[in-house]
């Protein structure tokens, strides 16, 4: 518990529909000597705000009748209520969550999930600074755009600042945790080469089941040089992100005053840096599953059948030419390749008729095609959509669908011609392929 001498006269009304965040905040500030009335709905705030008169107020976002922003807006919008600062809790899914807060005039964000700590530092080291400045605030608002859409941002100068680098702290955080993460991952990694090369040591005179050990060994070796690279892409990237987050925030602060249009362009792109920081962070999440269990033998027909499971391919025909017989070694995630090549097949195919699954030998090993009629790809772009830096604007599904195959040896080429359809070959070794019926 902080020092509460001077936050004993503070009343904070709190507007949550969840009972449990709702006494988790009243705890908190009431043990800061805060005085707390606790509402679950704009509607019910708005009612007691006039004989209540709060010093502050935390809303939620998400609520029945009247969710945050309208409310706000509400209390911006009115001579008697302007001057009290409105926080909104929100789980900042998207940077428009911010531009949206902006446009209701909010003066700060705290967001989920917040710790005990980031509400004492609310009370004791923030509130007392909005507060100050809200007695003489005027507000100019401007019209601002951001990807296609316009906005009346209604918030002044200190509070863009403060609510954008608030979100910065909290990228800086997550890189923290991700890396955090990979340092556990790593650990795991080398924990399980250990447990297969000690269970190697135990059965060396079985020596088909050593061979599949060591399949699998190698598996898990090519999945953790696939997570060291993607520890240091995911790093360099986050870095360069906020780096530049910084930079845009610093030359708003500068030519606020005297460039605003200047300043405001610098703003838009604060946000878009913004959503590439996020776009970034939620691709470790997918990334980071690849490996993470030991692979194992599927049915081929099966994963191509389960494909429509999470796709919906609607008049499209769907062919499933795999001979039922042929088992496939791959990473638990393989289902999602094929889910993922149909996916594009319906995105991007156009004109497309028709998706076509079938295999064939070839010097030993087996070739798996994935067909359709669509506008095929061009040339140039036939190894480009495999990579990261496509991915970053297009999505990661083919990057990710590379990095799974490539945990057994099995390599994806796209050799479609355009015009006529898309055609990806996946290549499999001839230990990575077998008959059902074979029990080796």
């Amino acid at each position: 518990m902080t020092d509460n001498s001077s936050n004993k006269s503070l009343k904070i009304l709190v507007v949550e529909d969840s009972r449990t965040q709702a006494k988790f905040l009243r705890f908190i500030l009431e043990e800061e000597g805060c005085r707390v009335l606790i509402t679950d709905n704009g509607s019910e705030a708005l009612m007691e705000v006039g004989s209540f008169m709060p010093d502050a107020i935390l809303t939620d976002i998400v609520m029945p009748e009247m969710n945050g922003y309208e409310l706000c807006s509400k209390i911006k919008t009115s001579e008697e209520t302007a001057h009290i600062p409105v926080i909104l809790v929100t789980q900042l899914f998207d940077a428009e969550d911010l531009i949206k807060g902006l446009e209701a005039g909010a003066d700060y964000f705290i967001i989920k999930p917040y710790q005990k700590e980031d509400i004492q530092k609310l009370i004791i080291d923030i509130l007392p600074d909005i507060i100050s400045n809200n007695e003489n605030k005027t507000i100019n608002p401007f019209n601002f755009s951001y990807l296609g859409k316009n906005y009346k941002i209604n918030s002044g100068k200190n509070e863009i600042l403060n609510i954008l680098l608030t979100t910065y702290s909290v990228a800086v955080k997550k890189n923290s945790e991700i890396e955090e993460a990979h340092d556990r991952l790593n650990s795991l990694n080398e924990e399980l080469k250990k447990a297969f090369s000690d269970q190697i040591s135990l059965n060396e005179n079985l020596s088909a089941e050593n061979k599949e050990r060591k399949r699998v060994e190698n598996a898990l070796a090519e999945a953790n040089k696939k997570l060291q690279l993607m520890a240091s892409i995911t790093r360099h990237d986050l870095l360069n992100q906020l780096t530049a987050l910084q930079g845009y925030l610093e030359i708003t602060n500068m030519l606020w005053d005297e460039e605003p249009e200047t300043a405001r362009k610098n703003l838009e792109k604060a946000f878009g840096m913004i959503t590439k920081t996020k776009n970034t962070i939620e691709f470790t999440k997918d990334y980071q599953e690849i490996g993470q269990y030991s692979p194992k033998w599927h049915s081929l027909h099966t994963l191509v059948g389960n494909s429509l499971n999470h796709i919906n391919v609607g008049d499209i025909r769907f062919e499933n030419d795999i001979s039922h017989d042929i088992d496939i070694y791959a990473d638990s995630l393989i289902e999602k390749v094929f889910s993922n090549l149909v996916d594009n097949a319906v995105r991007y195919g156009d004109k497309i008729t028709y998706i076509r699954f079938r295999s064939e030998k070839r010097d030993g090993n087996c070739c798996i095609y994935c067909e359709d009629d669509g506008v095929g790809i061009k040339d140039n772009d036939k190894e480009k959509i495999f990579s990261y830096e496509y991915g970053m604007n297009t999505g990661f599904g083919l990057f990710l669908s590379r990095e799974i195959l490539g945990i057994t040896g099995i390599k994806i080429s796209e050799t479609g011609k355009r015009g006529e359809g898309a055609r990806f070959e996946l290549l499999v070794p001839e230990n990575s392929i077998r008959n059902s019926d074979n029990s080796q």
